[in-house]
């Protein structure tokens, strides 16, 4: 199951009660509208415990058209790429992550989110 932007929203509306709906949805539009700016100006992003975004080039290649199978030259591409932090993997590979009913403590700063 995915969580959508919306499905974002609504629970940090639940969380914060003294938030409006509207005040959530604004505050996460900046936040994602600021973190969108500083990748497209080549900036890296990271979040102690979640996890850092950066930039990465792909080169250009040659690549083949799949019906013609004529060569296509690809041009260089600037990837949005993700890294989760030690927290982040921990907590997603943790025992309840696998299914098994495990009795492993969550992290405070991951509870209820």
């Amino acid at each position: 199951m995915a969580m959508t932007r919306s499905d974002l929203v609504a629970r940090l509306a639940e969380r914060f009660p003294q938030l409006t709906q509207r005040d959530t949805e604004f505050a996460v539009k900046t936040m994602l509208d600021a973190m969108t700016d500083a990748l497209a100006r080549g900036h890296r992003i990271e979040i102690r415990g979640f996890g850092s975004f950066s930039v990465t080039r792909r080169p250009p290649r040659v690549g083949r058209n799949p019906r013609s199978g004529e060569q296509v030259q690809i041009p260089e591409k600037l990837v949005p790429h993700f890294k989760p932090g030690k927290a982040l993997r921990e907590a997603v590979d943790g025992p309840l992550a696998a299914g098994d009913g495990g009795s492993a403590e969550i992290p405070a700063h991951l509870r209820d989110a």
